[in-house]
């Protein structure tokens, strides 16, 4: 069932799939990247969740989840999608490699230099990720209210977890951004909500969204974290 304003514990093709065309307005998003059962930064290793899908499953899972949200997006609509390059195996392997399959138009690249502590010595240190502004016409437009360039850096969109729980979670101020410049949308959409930042900032901003999560455990932590929200009363985002 489709609630708004919830985060809805459940597969996002599930959700979409009881979705009519055109009925999103805008989705800011950030999939799992398939980075393998552990990632790290730095010196420190992870295994938040199981994220080692073979390659071309991974891509063609993720080419299905962008041609739905192209349907469910109205016509005037966008899809802000955050991803990265990947080296895998010694090979780096980037979005492009199935967003150019889909059914969107590529409006722009936004680069986000995170500042991950990545040094391995073999290369030179990837340390940016991307958002991928994605459109269902050539000619939609945002409004660059924040007067910014395509370069973000960590200092702007500084890196954030969420009580250790969720290690892989992008900053508030990149979403609250992001809206800033899509001050027509009024039904936000997030397929993988994960530690619930899109779902709080709509609150915070007063935008309806749908959002889902299939991990249990994140699920439950950023349903507590939208409740702590309401008690405080609804209020729009400070700048």
């Amino acid at each position: 069932m489709i609630i708004k304003n919830e985060i809805l514990l459940a597969d996002c093709m599930d959700i979409m799939a009881e979705m009519p065309d055109n009925y999103i307005d805008l989705t800011i998003t950030s999939p799992p990247y398939n980075l393998g059962e552990k990632h790290h930064t730095g010196n420190n290793y992870f295994s938040p969740y199981p994220d080692d899908l073979p390659e071309p499953e991974y891509q063609e899972w993720q080419l299905n989840v962008l041609n739905e949200i192209y349907r469910i997006t109205n016509d005037s609509g966008s899809l802000l999608y955050n991803h990265k390059n990947r080296i895998k195996e010694g090979v780096q392997t980037t979005p492009y490699q199935w967003i150019l399959k889909s059914n969107w138009y590529v409006k722009q690249e936004i680069i986000w230099f995170n500042g991950s502590q990545n040094f391995d010595k073999i290369r030179f240190y990837p340390m940016t990720e991307r958002i991928y502004w994605l459109s269902k016409k050539p000619d939609t437009k945002l409004k660059n209210v924040i007067n910014h360039h395509d370069l973000f850096m960590s200092n702007e969109w500084n890196s954030e977890g969420t009580n250790k729980i969720h290690k892989r979670s992008f900053p508030e101020k990149l979403v609250s951004d992001l809206l800033r410049c899509f001050p027509e949308s009024k039904i936000i959409f997030d397929p993988f909500s994960g530690s619930g930042k899109v779902a709080c900032v709509c609150h915070k901003l007063k935008k309806d969204f749908i959002a889902c999560e299939k991990d249990k455990d994140y699920h439950r932590d950023s349903v507590n974290r939208l409740t702590d929200l309401r008690s405080q009363g609804t209020f729009n985002y400070e700048y």
